[in-house]
């Protein structure tokens, strides 16, 4: 089998799925109840945390845990808009964003909020000229994707951070889902106040994930009836999935320290290839994230080249998992100006630490003849 669909998900490590079992076995008791197995899981909950936030240098008190991305990324979003709504309902993003993202502005303003949505050029970077521009008075936060997921597009989070650490009342959240452990960001460093990030794609369990809230920030509870998580999150805490998260950002996080050109020695291999190939397009810029590959085949339905692969085991995807099943052509594509035969044509390959050279000269050439026997039947 050859996965390189990592960007809708990825594999847990073996050893993190062991840590889940046990945690699930042996410290099943509730966080919140007073006895000993309350205390022991509360305790093994706090180490996880604190686990979490030296991987990410952050005090453990500004990790929020949550069941993903999405979460992440709406409690960040409208908990900021409506907790700080009565000094400002302006917000700016842009218009490459994650759905989960992407839909929480729209609901926003569907209840009063003004939204910018910043423009990108065809590698999917935003104009940062726009963004001095856009900023107003009553602007309250800047929220954007760091790593697109479609296109590996890379904003330049760190230039916008110290451009919005001179207006101290607008907040500033990343998406930071696709690039946690492949395209490292400094909290600290780019002056974030917010920050998304998902366990299971870092090899982690479903169901996980974490937002980092900087200290001083306060956000709207979009839960209630608890006072878990600083009272953000109500709700009983997955004390296994927290705990095997922390241990897959560390062994992720190991892995690319310890071979940090990997994935761009596989994204190399693969563009080079396809570069070759008659007809094909490649859509990821040149400067993207390592581990995304996104490519059209003008002409043809992806959904039957991935069909295709997959029944000689190669998985790939069209888009975003979250909108694969949607038979639109891709919004990021569209937005990007690459036109609706690319956007309605697009592959993305998505790699992993676990993924290999052969493995990938293995899909070219599988890929190669599945193209060939298509443009046959096409004519």
């Amino acid at each position: 089998m050859i996965y390189f669909d990592n960007s809708a998900t990825t594999k847990p490590y073996k050893e993190v799925l062991e840590t889940y079992s046990k945690v699930s076995e042996v410290y099943f008791g509730n966080p919140s109840s007073l006895h000993t197995l309350g205390k022991e899981a509360e305790m093994l909950l706090d180490q996880g945390r604190d686990q979490i936030a030296k991987l990410l240098k952050v005090n453990k008190k500004e990790i929020i845990f949550t069941s993903g991305g999405t979460e992440g990324n709406n409690l960040a979003i409208k908990g900021t808009a409506l907790e700080h709504r009565n000094r400002g309902k302006h917000l700016i993003t842009t218009n490459v964003e994650h759905a989960s993202n992407f839909e929480a502005f729209g609901q926003l303003e569907q209840f009063g909020y003004e939204v910018t949505y910043l423009n990108v050029n065809e590698d999917g970077e935003i104009s940062f000229d726009e963004l001095k521009n856009a900023l107003r008075d009553d602007t309250i936060l800047v929220s954007m994707i760091h790593v697109n997921n479609e296109l590996g597009s890379i904003q330049p989070i760190k230039d916008v951070g110290k451009l919005l650490s001179a207006y101290p009342k607008v907040y500033f959240h990343v998406d930071h889902v696709q690039g946690m452990t492949k395209v490292p960001l400094s909290f600290k460093d780019c002056h974030i106040d917010l920050c998304t990030i998902s366990g299971h794609k870092f090899h982690g369990p479903k169901g996980t994930g974490a937002l980092y809230v900087r200290q001083g920030v306060k956000l709207f509870s979009l839960f209630t009836g608890g006072v878990q998580e600083n009272n953000l999150r109500a709700g009983t805490e997955n004390i296994p999935g927290c705990v095997a998260m922390a241990k897959a950002l560390r062994l992720s996080m190991e892995k690319y320290v310890e071979n940090k050109s990997h994935l761009n020695d596989l994204r190399e291999r693969l563009i080079n290839a396809l570069a070759e190939m008659d007809g094909v397009v490649i859509n990821s810029p040149k400067n993207g994230a390592p581990h995304i590959v996104n490519f059209s085949l003008p002409g043809i339905k992806p959904e039957v080249v991935i069909q295709a692969l997959g029944e000689h085991q190669i998985y790939v995807s069209t888009k975003s998992a979250c909108s694969s099943k949607l038979a639109e052509p891709s919004r990021i594509l569209m937005v990007t100006g690459l036109g609706v035969e690319r956007a309605e044509s697009a592959i993305r390959s998505s790699f992993s630490f676990e993924n290999t050279i052969e493995e990938v000269d293995e899909f070219v050439a599988t890929l190669q003849i599945i193209y060939s026997q298509l443009k046959e039947v096409m004519r």
